[in-house]
């Protein structure tokens, strides 16, 4: 299948540092790849793929300081991919509603994976004035919002099987990792540990849009001293070696996640989770098997003594089971053959002729 992936441009194709989109894109595009798939990667220039790439600008956007309008690379690259549509079988796009408008004036079908928060009045009627644009979502919690969106399928993330092992051996400390926001409350985190009396590594990436929150809500926090050491923002290698040696990862969000790769790939590494019931999180942890799914902090704090009832090799057996790239680009797939055949379906003609002249029933399409 020539398959086209169309990645956000903020961060390189995989992230050098954090990044979630960018970096399942990376890991899709490989696995299609190595399943035999034609995939060109339309992504910054800086990327690393085995795939064909093309690309509007030299490097990812976050970190360019040469950038100053972030859209406009972004409406280039989109211009590329419908002018040359016509060379693959599907487009797939990751950057949200942008490819919209142009998704109906081609011949070739394009799907898009929403990886974002859906529940922001001003975004799904936009997606529901585009009903012939099929959508897939990274979960499904992350479809109430819009229950009446052309749905196609939901496909959760995956990892690359042999990214992350199990460590030897585990630590006497507690993760939160990604990034520091109000809707991922590294507040909590700092709360729970304190309260379960256990080490808290944070190893988290501060944007500009949530500085004042940092400095208003989080720094004071650390400036108390005790249990808590923040780490600042991590590369891969040292995310490997803080997942596998926590004893678990906190997960204590309060906002609708749509996915939250970091339980992944905490679940890799052999590490349980324990979070906060809220969005894609009863979907992808077992209770009580990978992780705690709990309500308040002061549950969560109980549940780090809890942890010793948890076999860590099931973490690993579940991700191997659900959440690796080859499962992950399977599925994908299987929804891009679905759109492919619908597509054909519509295009068969009921009746041909045939050499007498009369008509009859046409003869079942060919791929």
């Amino acid at each position: 299948m020539r398959i086209a992936q169309v990645a956000p441009l903020y961060e390189r194709v995989p992230p050098a540092l954090y990044g979630g989109t960018e970096r399942v894109v990376s890991y899709l595009t490989e696995a299609l790849v190595a399943q035999g798939h034609q995939v060109t990667l339309f992504a910054s220039g800086d990327s690393l793929t085995a795939a064909r790439l093309r690309s509007p600008c030299a490097r990812a956007l976050r970190l360019d300081p040469a950038c100053r309008d972030p859209l406009a690379p972004h409406v280039r690259m989109l211009g590329d991919v419908y002018q040359h549509a016509q060379e693959f079988d599907i487009i797939h796009c990751h950057t949200d509603y942008l490819g919209l408008p142009l998704a109906e004036t081609v011949r070739t079908p394009t799907v898009i994976t929403l990886h974002g928060r859906l529940d922001i009045p001003d975004v799904w009627p936009l997606y529901l004035d585009y009903p012939e644009v099929p959508l897939i979502s990274i979960s499904d919690a992350q479809r109430e919002p819009m229950p009446h969106a052309q749905w196609l399928g939901t496909v959760h993330h995956g990892l690359p099987r042999d990214l992350y092992q199990p460590g030897d051996t585990v630590g006497d400390y507690l993760l939160f990792l990604g990034r520091i926001s109000p809707e991922k409350r590294p507040d909590a985190a700092i709360q729970i540990a304190r309260l379960a009396g256990v080490p808290l590594k944070i190893a988290a990436k501060i944007d500009a849009a949530d500085r004042a929150y940092w400095q208003r809500q989080i720094l004071p926090l650390l400036e108390q001293g005790g249990l808590v050491e923040f780490l600042g923002e991590v590369d891969d290698s040292q995310k490997r070696v803080l997942l596998a040696g926590a004893r678990a990862l906190l997960f204590p969000i309060d906002w609708p996640e749509p996915f939250g790769l970091v339980m992944i790939e905490a679940l890799a590494c052999g590490t349980p989770v324990i979070a906060r019931r809220r969005g894609s999180v009863p979907e992808i942890l077992v209770d009580g098997v990978t992780g705690f799914v709990c309500e308040t902090d002061e549950e969560m704090a109980a549940a780090v003594h809890r942890l010793h009832d948890l076999d860590r090799r099931h973490c690993r057996t579940e991700f191997e089971a659900r959440f690796t790239a080859e499962v992950m680009a399977r599925r994908y797939v299987a929804l891009f053959t679905q759109v492919l055949e619908r597509r054909r379906a519509r295009q068969r003609p009921l009746f041909a002729v045939s050499g007498a002249g009369r008509l009859a029933d046409s003869a079942p399409a060919t791929a």
